[in-house]
C-alpha cells in the first residue's frame, strides 16, 4: 500500500459529510445507499436551487452535483457555490451523462474538481470520492498545525517580551553599579583577581543587557507592537552620543574609537530609536571581535541618496560562507575575550533598517577584519 493509501485508510469517514444532488430520485437513493455503507454521512438535495441552500446550511466537506436538472443546471450552481465565501472551498464533483470535452471544459471552469460519467461504477465512484476527501482531510491537518504554530509563536513571543521587560530593569542597575565600581577602582587597590573577576562581571552586564533590549525590541517588532517613527534627524547629532556611549566599553580592551563625521548637516529622515540600535549594535559587536589595543574606525557620509553609517574593525574577520546568511540566521558566536553573541542583534538591524527605508550590508576578510554599514534614507 502507496502512501496515499495509508493516509486514506487512517481517515474516519464518519466524520465527513457529503451533499448528493440529484432531480432523479432513484440516483439519490442508490448514492446515499453507497456512501451510508462506507460511513459517511450524508445529506440530499433533488434540485440546483436546493443544493446551495443545504451547502450553506450543512457545510458538507464535499458535494455530488447533477449537471442536468430541471431548474438551474449543475454549472450555474456550481458558479453561484463558488462565488459565496461559505461554500467557495468545498469540492465539487460532477455527475453527469455528458462527455464531451467542451462540457469537460466549461465544468472545470466554473470549479468541478472533478467529474463522475453516467451510469457511475461504484469502485470508480469510491476513488474519486475518497481522493477529494483525503485532500480535505490533509487540508484539515494543514490548518491544525498552522493554528497550533501560530499559537506557539504568539506564546513564545509573549514569554520573550515578559522575560526581556522584567529582566531589564534590575539588569541595568546592576550595569551601572559595575561600571560606577570599575571607574573608581585599579588593581593595585583591590588585587589583579578580583579586579578581574568585576571586569569580567562587567562586561557580562553589558552583553546580558544589550541582549534583553535586542530581545524585547526584536519581540515587539515581530508582533506589530513597535511602531515606526519617522523623522528628520541630523546624524551630527546622533552618531557622536552614541560613540560616546561606547568609548568607556572600548576602553575596558584599550581599543579606541575613531570617529569621522561631516563638517555640514547630513539629515535622514529615520526612527531615532530604531537607528541608534543598529549603530549599537554594530559597535557593540566591532567592539567584542577586536583585540586589545586595536582601533574601530566610525565614518558618517553622505552616499547617493543614504547616508552611510560605516563600523569597521580590525579583528578575526568573517569567513565568505557566512556572509550570505549573517543577518537573516541568528547563531552563537564569541569575541575576542570570549564574549557571546547570540545573532540576533543582526537579525535586529536588517528588520530595523528596513522598517525606515534603508538596508545593512557587511564586508570582511577573514583574519583581517569586518566593516558593517547601514544606509538611512537621506531628507529629500
Amino acid at each position: 500500500m502507496d502512501q496515499e493509501g495509508k493516509f486514506e485508510s487512517q481517515i474516519n469517514r464518519s466524520d465527513y459529510k457529503i451533499l448528493i444532488v440529484d432531480d432523479v430520485v432513484s440516483n439519490v437513493l442508490l448514492l446515499k445507499i453507497l456512501l451510508s455503507n462506507e460511513k459517511f454521512q450524508v445529506c440530499t438535495a433533488n434540485c440546483g436551487n436546493m443544493a446551495v441552500e443545504q451547502a450553506k446550511a450543512e457545510k458538507p466537506d464535499l458535494i455530488l452535483l447533477d449537471v442536468m436538472m430541471p431548474d438551474i443546471s449543475g454549472f450555474d450552481a456550481a458558479i453561484i457555490l463558488r462565488k459565496d465565501p461559505e461554500t467557495k472551498d468545498i469540492p465539487i464533483i460532477f455527475l453527469t451523462a455528458l462527455n464531451n470535452p467542451s462540457d469537460l471544459v466549461k465544468g472545470f471552469q466554473v470549479g468541478a474538481n472533478d467529474f463522475l460519467t453516467k451510469p457511475f461504477n461504484k469502485d470508480e465512484l469510491l476513488v474519486r470520492v475518497m481522493h477529494q476527501i483525503a485532500l480535505v482531510a490533509a487540508k484539515r491537518i494543514i490548518q491544525k498545525q498552522n493554528s497550533d504554530l501560530q499559537a506557539t509563536i504568539k506564546n513564545r513571543d509573549k514569554m520573550y517580551s515578559v522575560i526581556a521587560h522584567d529582566l531589564r530593569s534590575p539588569m541595568a542597575s546592576i550595569r551601572m553599579v559595575l561600571n560606577l565600581v570599575m571607574s573608581a577602582v585599579t588593581p593595585e587597590v583591590i588585587g589583579p583577581e578580583l579586579f578581574d573577576l568585576l571586569d569580567k562581571a562587567n562586561k557580562e552586564s553589558e552583553d546580558c543587557h544589550d541582549l534583553l533590549d535586542n530581545l524585547l525590541k526584536w519581540t515587539k517588532s515581530q508582533t506589530g507592537r513597535l511602531n515606526v517613527v519617522l523623522q528628520e534627524l541630523d546624524l551630527n547629532d546622533i552618531i557622536p552620543g552614541v560613540v560616546e556611549i561606547y568609548n568607556m566599553i572600548a576602553s575596558t580592551k584599550r581599543i579606541k574609537l575613531s570617529y569621522t563625521g561631516s563638517k555640514t548637516p547630513v539629515v535622514v529622515l529615520a526612527d531615532n530609536d530604531m537607528l541608534k540600535t543598529i549603530v549599537r549594535n554594530f559597535i557593540s559587536n566591532a567592539i567584542k571581535f577586536s583585540p586589545d589595543e586595536s582601533t574601530i574606525e566610525i565614518t558618517m557620509k553622505p552616499d547617493g541618496e543614504f547616508a552611510k553609517i560605516s563600523i569597521k574593525d580590525h579583528g578575526v574577520g568573517i569567513s565568505p560562507d557566512r556572509l550570505e546568511t549573517l543577518f537573516h540566521k541568528g547563531e552563537t558566536t564569541y569575541g575576542t575575550d570570549g564574549e557571546e553573541g547570540s545573532g540576533l542583534g543582526l537579525q535586529l538591524c536588517k528588520d530595523f533598517a528596513t522598517k525606515i527605508g534603508g538596508d545593512v550590508m557587511v564586508e570582511s576578510v577573514l583574519g583581517e577584519g569586518s566593516t558593517f554599514s547601514v544606509f538611512v534614507p537621506l531628507k529629500k
